[in-house]
């Protein structure tokens, strides 16, 4: 009887420290940040291009963005952007069909075009620059992507799970110039080459929650 009580005990308590173990580490990992995630409701890849004198936007709707931003070591910040190049909208219906062609972006045969940072250097106060290749049409060229700090905000623990658990909100804007002849987008015809702008002009806002 003593020794069948005796084991009984060591039974109960060695489900106490597991269950004690259980849940230091479900508490251990639920503290854990999650890192930054872009908000894509509220985060814009738009480009301008000229046709003849007049400057057309545009935008891609369909895109996915990783950033991991050091505020305190910029140079250890990294950003990836994968863009489904078929989203292109730019209000025409019918230029838009056009777009995803052979005659500029082919899209079945390249869907995405992407860039990934391969450094990170702070130039001025809340002024960085991101450089690394840019990829469309199978064809990769280096830019540089100056990228601007709009604003921190840092969410009040009562308001959290209104955010869904976000902690902190960052804004960024993000700009750089191409040459879409670099890409082999839209050439070798006339109205390629001489009514189309070749120069694009593109900007990024973004806004990214922290939890």
């Amino acid at each position: 009887m003593t020794q069948a009580l005796t084991r009984t005990r060591w039974y109960l308590a060695g489900l106490l420290v597991v269950a004690v173990i259980g849940t230091l580490a479900s508490n251990a990992t639920a503290s854990e940040p999650a890192g930054w995630v872009t908000d894509t409701a509220h985060t814009e890849i738009n480009f301008s291009i000229k046709h003849f004198f007049t400057p057309v936007s545009g935008n891609f709707s369909d895109f996915e963005i990783d950033l991991d931003y050091n505020a305190e070591e910029p140079e250890k910040s990294t950003v990836e952007a994968r863009i489904k190049v078929a989203s292109i909208n730019t209000g025409n219906e019918r230029r838009d069909n056009h777009l995803r062609t052979a005659d500029w972006f082919e899209v079945d045969t390249y869907p995405d075009m992407t860039f990934k940072s391969t450094s990170v250097r702070k130039v001025a106060e809340n002024q960085l620059i991101a450089s690394g290749p840019l990829t469309i049409k199978g064809q990769s060229k280096e830019i540089e992507l100056a990228i601007t700090l709009l604003g921190t905000q840092a969410i009040p623990e009562e308001m959290r799970q209104m955010f869904g658990g976000t902690q902190e909100v960052a804004s960024f804007q993000a700009s750089t110039a191409i040459d879409r002849g670099d890409f082999g987008v839209g050439v070798g015809n006339w109205a390629a080459t001489m009514v189309v702008g070749g120069k694009v002009k593109i900007e990024i806002l973004l806004e990214a929650h922290n939890k």
